[in-house]
């Protein structure tokens, strides 16, 4: 099988139905299978599906088992040449998923690949880039940690080699609302952490991506839509003890023993050139 599609959710009934139907679309032609763990929603979610997308695989969770968790659940019951991990409020354009698979046949190099994400107004979000938000990028910085993100720029973003929206290019972190993964490379670096409940998921994943000595990249001839509906409120606890969590799950996983990111021959975390040939 070419391809295995996965989306969590949890209480987003109107989005996920949005959301499989574009993908339904964007998937024909392609030998592909979906499905869907939802995490306990208390919505009419589950009912959706059952009406509505009655072929699809549901793994109903009794509890809210977290986003890596739950992906995890998915990957291990398929068995597509890639894994797209894609969330409720994100919509594939009707040539998304051909591109997304297209470029990966062609780069054996590739471990994962994102692309180019918008708003609903038609608004390119950075994010597609680098795949880190300010609050993660201002820890990275404080820890010393973004020597390491070498490609991702966190210094110097003015530099001409810097990622524009349109250039193809090499990333450190793979945006976690669309994600296509090689399979064999899930392999040999393992499946998500289950300790990254809510966030950082896609960053820990990315890093190991790297360590493996397999490269992440940012593909931006094709597209998808991103509603940012999705989220807690910032202030409440919830959110604090997830999002502020994850970065301290990180810090404590890499910091006291750094691996180091192997690229042979070249010495180990030089920059590299950005342009994909």
């Amino acid at each position: 099988m070419k391809l295995s599609v996965l989306i969590v959710n949890h209480n987003t009934c109107a989005l996920l139905k949005q959301a499989l139907n574009s993908l339904i679309n964007a998937c024909n032609g392609i030998d592909y299978e979906l499905v869907i763990v939802d995490n306990a929603s208390a919505d009419k979610s589950l009912d959706m599906l059952t009406k509505h997308f009655p072929d699809i695989h549901v793994i109903a969770n009794d509890t809210d088992q977290g986003i890596a968790k739950a992906n995890n659940q998915a990957i291990r019951l398929t068995n597509g040449e890639y894994v797209l991990l894609i969330t409720p409020d994100t919509l594939c354009g009707t040539d998304t998923i051909t591109k997304m698979t297209g470029f990966m046949d062609h780069h054996p190099d590739a471990g994962g690949l994102s692309v180019r994400t918008l708003t609903p107004q038609g608004r390119f979000l950075p994010g597609s880039i680098h795949g880190l938000d300010k609050p993660w990028t201002a820890f990275f910085k404080l820890i010393g940690f973004s020597k390491y993100l070498s490609k991702t720029r966190l210094y110097d973003r003015n530099r001409k080699e810097w990622v524009e929206e349109f250039q193809t290019a090499e990333v450190d972190i793979l945006n976690g609302n669309c994600m296509l993964l090689r399979r064999r490379v899930l392999d040999e670096t393992g499946l998500f952490d289950d300790r990254f409940f809510r966030y950082g998921h896609n960053i820990d994943l990315s890093y190991r991506i790297r360590l493996a000595g397999f490269k992440n990249y940012y593909f931006p001839k094709t597209y998808v839509i991103n509603s940012e509906s999705i989220g807690m409120p910032k202030l409440s606890w919830s959110y604090i003890k997830y999002f502020y969590g994850a970065m301290l799950l990180f810090a404590f996983k890499y910091l006291l023993k750094l691996p180091q990111i192997k690229v042979e021959p070249i010495p180990q975390l030089l920059p590299s050139a950005y342009d994909v040939k």
